[in-house]
């Protein structure tokens, strides 16, 4: 086989993936990314594999924002906040919205339906509002006392991908609590897909901070998602969109206190 002949069978390989990159980068952040390819069903579900790939280009602007403002000699918590502000900025604070409305639904209802009813509404309430103080300031807090910038760099682009990696997984192993809503148009990812998630989460984390501390992000992420995960079962019997952008928010934070800890 000529050389050429291999270089297009491998791209060929490769264009399906950089497909469902480009539509979970079009779920998951605000990029300009131009008119998006016409979808067929199953795309959405099929590109949550491409989710954590997603995670560390988020992760990359968090880093870039964190080193420009160590350069200008800010304070590490300004930096920090700032970092986080820029994640929450170029994925239209998708996750943290979600972070809150679950917040809101399971602290301010006892039956499942009022708790979903709660979650649908746009306003939000002061549950939410203290979930997400406590998200921004561990996450910037964390950061802060990373402070080198290389070093947040790493534990950013590990953070956001492993987070986002938990999520097709949930999306597997949990019910829909209800029938519409962005989680029922993305649909049930593939058992592979799922899968292919955690690998490149694995791999990511280890070459990122070497296989104990990745492992470490691994696990901490994984429970953090999965505790959410137990939550929401028990309390509204499923995920939703919002139960899955708090997951991600859980697992980033966790993760991110935990390479504080142990660096």
């Amino acid at each position: 086989m000529r050389p050429g002949t291999r270089t297009m069978d491998s791209l060929d390989k490769l264009t399906p993936w950089w497909r469902d990159l480009k539509v979970a980068l079009g779920t998951l952040t605000r990029l300009p990314l131009g008119p998006a390819d016409e979808q067929e069903e199953g795309d959405l579900a099929r590109a949550t594999r491409t989710y954590p790939l997603a995670g560390v280009l988020i992760g990359l602007t968090g880093a870039a924002a964190f080193w420009l403002c160590d350069r200008l000699a800010l304070p590490s918590l300004a930096c920090g906040l700032i970092a986080v502000g820029v994640t929450a900025l170029i994925t239209g604070a998708l996750h943290e919205d979600g972070l809150s409305d679950t917040a809101d639904g399971f602290a301010g209802a006892f039956e499942r339906e009022r708790k979903l009813e709660i979650m649908r509404d746009s306003r939000t309430g002061v549950f939410g509002v203290l979930a997400l103080l406590l998200s921004v300031g561990l996450r910037a807090s964390a950061l802060a006392e990373i402070a080198e910038p290389g070093l947040v760099a790493l534990a950013l682009i590990a953070a956001h991908c492993a987070a986002r990696a938990a999520l097709p997984v949930i999306m597997r192993q949990l019910p829909l609590a209800r029938p519409d809503g962005l989680a029922a148009e993305v649909g049930r990812p593939e058992a592979g897909h799922a899968g292919a998630a955690a690998g490149i989460a694995a791999v990511v984390a280890w070459l990122t901070l070497g296989f104990g501390t990745g492992l470490l992000v691994l696990v901490v992420g994984g429970l953090a998602a999965g505790a959410l995960a137990f939550i929401a079962r028990a309390q509204i019997g499923g995920y939703t969109g919002d139960v899955l952008g708090a997951s991600e928010q859980a697992a980033e934070t966790a993760i991110l206190l935990a390479v504080a800890a142990a660096l």
